[in-house]
């Protein structure tokens, strides 16, 4: 196997509104960013993803964008960024930009021009249809709720918006649109930026026509994943993005890609880089899905979630990357999602999600805070909620009746994205020292207990037990390169597998649950050596006794 940096690096996700504030205005900015660098590079990372910091009305949360080649106010300015960008790389650390390009804001100068009239010259850099039968053009609703059309009464027209009403989707199949996107990229790229990471990118390519989506009896809206999800010319936009900007650069790329499949994700991340290094696989957090979608509060099945990874891991062996993550700004916090965030048992939680994770084959993310074990929070009423999807989904399943409002809170407090939004917990001082002014969004009271100077503070620490992970990673090509293979896939407690590469051999096991596990291991590593463990006291047996929440790793 080709040996690659971006194969070898571990990622740390910023959320930069929730990250550091320089200047008390309680929201995170780039100079914050720029403060704790040193604070990454005592973690060990290699590539910082930055969420969007472009130039938005922040109607969500940046992901928005009205000038790709400016900077949010809130957030500073491009002379902030490119002291950041140096800084950055002056300790070793790469950044990887978050590309939104599968639509933009409304106040982008291109949208603003297309609504003007049919024939404007941008009108056909977004999606414009005529109603059908005096509705919308089709029966697609968007992710945040309501329909994916919006009317605009200038040209007697609607145009398309799969997420909010203000992210107009961009008319991929116009030549224009693209070259515009890859000049964007290329100017990004020439400033020294190393790479992206590409938003909802699967569902660029629409199917012609655009036809009406399933609907189940009771929904709203019609689905519109089976037109836009790995649409038809998905992958050769890709292929054309790779030859007329990635080739020329050495980059890192994932992909967000929804509804992406297996054998859809060795095209997209092929071992050639034909199209990206890699891609976000949602498989895994759809598992403890529901009724109505993720508002529930469903645990995962163990034996399901190792069938996923098994089938991810081995699927792509030796064809395609992958990559690895529990938690990002779009997830809950994993902890309190797959662990247990109580007193006696988040950390031990926190370190075996992050073995099970971290010694998988592919590139490692880290969001913000994971490295502290840093969980939900109990948000008390909808005012303390930012995220539209959050409040959509609340207006439209209590207003229909389709959920009671004290139920719908529940499902927010486990599932909302706001939970992994809240600031980074930097210390116990007031706000966890993310601001001096009032926080953008509520913080997690329990900062005074778990931050990161305690952390960093102490040496049996969450914070600590990541560096050692990201510190192995470098010393063991195994880890890397090694190949992967699932045992005792039906046990609903414990997650075992093993890494091969060349003579290495690695013996992960971690115990999913609240409980002591008796297990006897395969011969071959009774007498192997502990690697790495969340108890100081681990001892390697034939019979092993696995405690709550324990993990270790056992070398041959």
């Amino acid at each position: 196997m080709e040996r690659k940096w971006w194969k070898e690096s571990v990622v740390y996700q910023i959320y930069p509104r929730s990250f550091m504030d320089s200047n008390g205005d309680g929201i995170g900015d780039i100079k914050g960013i720029t403060s704790k660098l040193d604070y990454l590079k005592e973690l060990g990372i290699d590539v910082i993803w930055l969420s969007p910091v472009y130039q938005s009305p922040n109607d969500d949360n940046g992901y928005d964008i009205s000038d790709y080649q400016a900077i949010m106010q809130e957030f500073g300015n491009m002379e902030d960024f490119d002291e950041m960008l140096a800084a950055a790389h002056e300790r070793g650390i790469k950044i990887m930009m978050d590309l939104v390009v599968n639509h933009t804001s409304d106040e982008h100068r291109w949208f603003v021009e297309s609504r003007k009239s049919k024939n404007n010259p941008y009108r056909d850099y977004y999606i414009w249809r005529d109603a059908k039968d005096g509705r919308e053009p089709n029966n697609w609703g968007s992710c945040f709720g309501g329909s994916a059309w919006q009317y605009d009464e200038t040209t007697d027209m609607y145009f398309l918006h799969l997420f909010s009403k203000k992210q107009p989707d961009l008319n991929w199949d116009n030549k224009v649109v693209r070259r515009e996107v890859f000049d964007m990229m290329t100017w990004w790229l020439e400033k020294g930026v190393d790479g992206f990471r590409m938003d909802v990118i699967s569902m660029i390519s629409k199917v012609p026509g655009l036809p009406d989506g399933p609907k189940d009896k009771d929904a709203l809206y019609g689905d519109f994943g089976p037109s836009v999800i790995n649409g038809p010319h998905v992958h050769d936009y890709l292929k054309e993005m790779r030859k007329e900007v990635l080739s020329k650069f050495d980059t890192i790329t994932v992909g967000e890609t929804s509804g992406v499949t297996v054998e859809e994700a060795v095209k997209y991340a092929a071992d050639d880089e034909s199209e990206l290094n890699m891609v976000f696989q949602f498989e895994q957090n759809d598992l403890d899905g529901g009724e109505h979608g993720k508002w529930n509060l469903n645990k995962i099945y163990l034996p399901d979630l190792k069938a996923v990874l098994n089938r991810w891991q081995t699927y792509l062996e030796g064809k395609a990357w992958n990559s690895l993550y529990w938690s990002n700004h779009d997830q809950p916090r994993i902890v309190s999602r797959l662990g247990n965030d109580t007193e006696a048992y988040r950390e031990l939680s926190a370190k075996m999600l992050a073995t099970c994770l971290h010694m998988m084959k592919g590139t490692p993310y880290i969001y913000q805070g994971e490295e502290l074990g840093m969980t939900n929070v109990p948000f008390a009423s909808m005012d303390e909620f930012r995220d539209i999807e959050s409040i959509n989904a609340y207006r439209e399943y209590t207003e229909n009746g389709i959920i009671a409002p004290e139920d719908m809170m529940k499902y927010l407090n486990y599932k909302s994205r706001d939970n992994a939004r809240t600031p980074m917990q930097w210390s116990d001082e007031e706000n966890g020292g993310f601001t001096k002014g009032t926080p953008w969004i509520k913080i997690n009271s329990n900062y005074t207990t778990i931050n990161a100077k305690e952390q960093m503070e102490r040496e049996d620490s969450v914070f600590h037990y990541y560096q050692q992970l990201i510190s192995l990673r470098k010393k063991e090509p195994v880890i890397v390169y090694g190949t992967f293979a699932l045992l005792m896939p039906e046990d609903e407690d414990i997650f075992m597998y093993t890494r091969t590469y060349e003579q290495e051999k690695l013996l992960v096991i971690c115990n999913f649950s609240q409980k002591e596990r008796e297990l006897e291991i395969p011969e071959e590593w009774e007498r192997g050596t502990i690697l790495l463990g969340n108890y100081k006291d681990a001892a390697v047996g034939r019979k092993m006794c696995l405690r709550d929440y324990e993990a270790i790793v056992i070398k041959k």
